[in-house]
């Protein structure tokens, strides 16, 4: 399978080949119309045709395609922020409501794929979070609090995660956890919902959509879908032009995939308090191996350009903690939208008509917030309560994550300075094929590459959402906006949103 989003290759794309679908090629109607086939566009679908909807599915690229196959698909209801933390931005009762629409997320896509016979590697097993060091026992105890009152009464502080030669120190158990494969999981819901009559076309940009009493979505080939609601799930909003992208931030996040003896590590989750935290998890490589797939060493999109440093900093950590992880198989980044609050943003679209929604903001919990998405806007559409919708509205007042807020927006708006500085060469005759740089010419820049070939590719470097000056991202060959997360390939075509135009031609 062929991916859109990046020239690196995970685990899932070597396991699961996801069907083909063909290109809309006429207008077409629906009740609801759903843009973006990842794992909330897909989950929303399957609800809503289980209730017996019709839905059209549309994406630029191939279904799972975007970031859903770069996840390492940890199934958790343990978030990014602690719940000590979640209580003070969203209040006990709240945190309680977090912890029972990801435990519920986790439950859903177990009945779902036992449901439907969907063989995707499903496995329920623990879940280990330990500090970096043996002297924070105090954060532990804090959180176990924290996590009960929150209703997960089964975590238990334990002496040590189970892995042999490590001594994690005291850490919290958190039972029941899950994980599977994203791509086959996929590939189950998409034989569902074309069993019950759902639509679901690739390669189809989607360039406009308004609301109203009948909502309409163009595509960038003329044609026009019609519908009584518009689910926009597209990892970052491309219906929202600013509300939403001042409220989190896109993050670029390093995997890698090392061959271990089976059985040499026990089967499990496992998540450090580092600050970017770690997350390891294994997979079934074959008889006598399993891959043990660990991430962390984040940065924010566009900000750095340091890949290969990123993921040897990985290994180094792994092989220090798991000397058994000796060749590494895979390596990949994907895109995180961290909301500023720590959860996601699911509900109807800010100052947007009635009937267009919007999930975004997974902050690293893309495979639960993704499910959580497909059940509350299928409730939302069909027209049920659900006790979840203010906890996730994207219009929600800011309480507890202000600095965050105010910090991240400060980032933001440095970046712009990036318009009155040299170019990173005086002339496109320096750059060597298959590398790229921004350069300047005159009052603005272009982005320059030259392929393998030596043939040279320039665009404007002008981000066409906001209009931020692009950087060149040389492990996965795109250009990345550092203001909101935009990216294109080497060729300026768009792959991730909120931008929705590719870089304009030179």
């Amino acid at each position: 399978m062929q991916s859109d989003s990046g020239k690196t290759i995970s685990i899932w794309m070597t396991t699961a080949t996801v069907p083909v679908q063909p290109a809309l090629v006429e207008n077409t109607h629906a009740d609801v119309c759903i843009v973006g086939a990842g794992i909330a566009g897909m989950s929303t679908a399957y609800m809503l045709s289980g209730a017996g909807k019709s839905v059209v599915v549309l994406d630029d690229g191939p279904v799972g395609g975007g970031q859903t196959e770069r996840t390492t698909a940890h199934l958790s209801n343990v978030l990014s922020y602690r719940y000590y933390e979640l209580e003070q931005m969203h209040g006990e009762e709240r945190a309680k409501l977090i912890a029972e629409s990801h435990t519920t997320a986790i439950n859903t896509i177990e009945a779902i794929a036992m449901q439907e016979n969907i063989d995707c590697d499903f496995v329920r097993l623990d879940g280990y979070l330990f500090p970096p060091d043996l002297q924070s026992l105090d954060e532990m105890e804090r959180e176990l609090a924290a996590v009960h009152r929150a209703g997960l009464s089964n975590v238990e502080l334990v002496k040590q995660a189970p892995l042999e030669g490590l001594d994690t120190g005291a850490c919290l158990r958190f039972p029941q956890q899950g994980q599977f494969d994203p791509l086959k999981y996929l590939t189950g819901l998409v034989a569902v919902i074309e069993r019950r009559g759902g639509r679901i076309y690739s390669n189809t940009h989607v360039e406009k959509i308004e609301g109203g009493a009948t909502a309409r979505v163009e595509t960038s080939n003329g044609q026009v879908v019609t519908a009584d609601a518009v689910v926009v799930a597209t990892n970052s909003p491309i219906s929202n032009v600013a509300t939403m992208h001042f409220k989190q931030a896109a993050y670029i996040t390093f995997v890698i995939g090392a061959k271990v003896p089976r059985g040499s590590v026990t089967q499990a989750l496992y998540w450090d308090t580092l600050d970017p935290y770690h997350y390891v998890r294994l997979q079934n490589l074959d008889e006598q191996h399993d891959v043990l797939i660990v991430g962390g060493e984040d940065h924010k999109t566009g900000q750095a350009n340091d890949a290969d440093a990123r993921y040897a900093n990985l290994q180094k950590w792994t092989q220090e903690r798991f000397p058994m992880a000796a060749e590494i198989l895979f390596h990949w980044s994907g895109q995180v939208m961290n909301a500023d609050d720590g959860i996601a943003y699911i509900g109807k679209n800010p100052f947007d008509a009635d009937n267009i929604y919007i999930t975004t903001g997974d902050s690293g919990l893309g495979m639960t917030h993704g499910t959580i998405a497909g059940i509350l806007l299928s409730d939302m559409i069909l027209g049920i309560k659900n006790r979840w919708a203010e906890v996730y509205d994207p219009s929600r007042a800011r309480v507890g994550a202000v600095g965050d807020f105010i910090s991240e927006n400060i980032n933001v708006a440095s970046q712009y300075l990036d318009w009155v500085t040299p170019g990173e060469v005086d002339s496109v005759e320096k750059i060597a094929p298959g590398t790229a740089a921004v350069v300047r010419n005159g009052l603005t820049k272009i982005a320059a590459y030259r392929d393998e070939s030596g043939t040279l590719h320039q665009h404007s470097a002008v981000c066409t959402h906001l209009n931020c000056i692009v950087s060149w991202n040389s492990s996965e060959q795109t250009w990345d906006c550092p203001c909101h997360g935009s990216r294109f390939d080497a060729q300026g075509k768009v792959i991730n949103g909120p931008a929705i135009k590719a870089l304009a031609d030179i």
